[in-house]
């Protein structure tokens, strides 16, 4: 199959769909660009800003997607499992429509995730540190209250919701006249990336998914041909931790996917200042490892004939100490070279 084909199952049909249904129900969130990051990259780079959606993260666009659907057929209640976005959306989505939201996260959540989804009206519980162990716990409530569990990557709609984050920037390309020959976005379960393939599909963009190393399940499932779990490697991106891409959006990336590029803490630390100094743009993490995959492509022969890079930054749910010790490291840096200088 060409890898700007639609893939089997969902259709880019799907997340236009979604799209049209989720206008005006969500931020048609700005495409941003800095002469600075064009320069380290060689290229024009347009970035998505979902930092700035409802909820703090992209996810907003599926969860709402899935919840909406799920009320129209009468259920009063829902389930999720996540490390903290997918969560939090979940959570104000149902409490959009009136239902009841029951959120499992791991024991070591982000604080500033917890918060949220406990604000947006959710009953917050906690399982393990595992993926695993959260999906365990999800069901074992569903089985309780016979409430749907919306999973964070491998459900239809939650796909088709996140794919249209890509397909506003792949409209907004074109109507500024430069449409993208690439497309980035970080990986965690896939449902993301899964839905830029679907969203890019028979326009001839090729798309790149990023992975923190270490947390490469599905640059190592794409290698083995089937889905390969892996223990996640500590890392900054915390929203980047799944022990293994979901059966879902494998079966869609092992055929529409360009590529996956690994990048290290470094690198994603780097991509954060970037966005904060040059755009004021505040991302966390996960979400800036689409930047950092872009700028290491741009070192790579396979991207460095592309003229326009499009990158969905994901989400901009951060902790504030997490900022101040990324930001204060750089800025320690330049005080000392200063400081030696004078």
């Amino acid at each position: 199959m060409s890898r700007t084909a639609a893939p089997a199952g969902l259709r880019r049909a799907d997340v236009e769909e979604a799209a049209s249904w989720l206008s005006g129900r969500v931020v048609r969130t700005p495409v941003l660009r800095s002469p600075v990051i064009d320069g380290l990259a060689g290229a024009r780079v347009l970035l998505k800003a979902e930092n700035l959606q409802d909820g703090g993260s992209y996810k907003m666009r599926g969860a709402l997607r899935a919840v909406g659907r799920l009320a129209t057929a009468g259920h009063a209640g829902v389930i999720a499992q996540s490390t903290g976005n997918h969560a939090v959306a979940v959570a104000l989505a149902a409490r959009r429509h009136g239902l009841t939201a029951t959120v499992v996260l791991p024991v070591d959540a982000a604080s500033t995730k917890v918060d949220r989804a406990r604000a947006a009206g959710a009953r917050v519980m906690f399982a393990g540190s595992s993926v695993e162990e959260r999906v365990a716990a999800a069901r074992t409530l569903s089985d309780e209250t016979g409430h749907p569990v919306i999973d964070a990557y491998d459900h239809p709609d939650v796909i088709a919701g996140q794919g249209s984050a890509s397909l506003e920037l792949i409209e907004e390309a074109e109507r500024l006249g430069t449409p993208l020959d690439a497309l980035v976005v970080p990986v965690g379960g896939g449902g993301g990336v899964a839905g830029a393939c679907l969203a890019a599909a028979g326009t001839g963009i090729e798309v790149y998914g990023v992975e923190p190393v270490g947390c490469d399940s599905l640059a190592r499932s794409l290698a083995a041909g089937e889905r390969v779990p892996v223990t996640p490697a500590p890392t900054i991106a915390d929203g980047l931790r799944p022990s293994c891409v979901g059966e879902l959006p494998f079966a869609i990336l092992r055929t529409a996917l360009r590529g996956v590029v690994r990048v290290d803490d470094e690198e994603i630390a780097a991509a954060f200042r970037l966005l904060l100094m040059e755009l004021k743009l505040l991302v966390e993490p996960s979400g800036a490892a689409g930047l950092a995959g872009a700028l290491r492509c741009a070192t790579e022969s396979g991207v460095r004939r592309q003229r326009t890079v499009g990158v969905v930054l994901t989400g901009g749910n951060v902790e504030a100490a997490l900022v101040a010790r990324l930001t204060v490291q750089r800025l320690a840096e330049l005080t000392t070279v200063e400081g030696a200088a004078a």
